[in-house]
């Protein structure tokens, strides 16, 4: 849901002076390194529908899309995200990362595979793979968890501001009463 709220938050930078930053949120951290199957994810559920939806709302967001058949732990990855955003534009990183899962089906936990997209954005890859290995952002995605826990954040994407929040892939027109909505508020403080 993240990867497809990424055009209306371009839209939303493009029309209001908005910066983003992300928190990283915990989806199903108790996924193994291998990945489940999405059968396995969804265990007697009818998935095909929730596909269908899927593959319709990316065609029509004008987003690349492959439908996948796994899903993977995401914690080395937004590990790597936090460090990326110490290096350069946070956003490459995370539209990176969002086509390699959504796109190429890539293992989001596999490091290689996360040095290889850092580096296809010339960011340093034995550095990457240094912080991958030794974990060095961990405490600040554990921080990024922790926040998302006490402000009662419970699915993604949430835009959070000033104790007010949008959940969930919302329309375009539902950000930008989000953003109107807190310029009202700044302006009237």
């Amino acid at each position: 849901w993240c990867y497809l709220s990424t055009v209306s938050i371009e839209k939303l930078k493009e029309n209001y002076p908005v910066q983003i930053r992300w928190i990283h949120f915990p989806l199903h951290p108790e996924t193994p390194h291998e990945g489940w199957s999405l059968a396995e994810l969804f265990t007697g559920r009818d998935i095909e529908p929730m596909k269908r939806q899927m593959r319709e709302l990316m065609v029509e967001a004008g987003l690349a899309y492959r439908e996948r058949t796994h899903t993977y732990n995401s914690r080395l990855a937004q590990e790597l995200a936090k460090w990326a955003g110490t290096q350069k534009d946070s956003q490459a990183i995370h539209d990176a990362l969002y086509r390699a899962y959504f796109v190429d089906n890539i293992n989001l936990s596999d490091i290689g595979a996360l040095v290889e997209i850092a580096s296809n954005l010339s960011l340093d890859g034995n550095s990457a793979r240094q912080v991958l290995e030794q974990r060095s952002f961990r405490r600040a995605v554990d921080a990024d968890w922790e926040r998302a826990r006490q402000l009662g954040i419970t699915g993604v994407p949430t835009f959070y501001k000033n104790d007010l929040a949008v959940v969930g892939c919302q329309p375009y027109e539902t950000l930008e009463r989000f953003v109107k909505t807190l310029m009202k508020t700044q302006s009237d403080d």
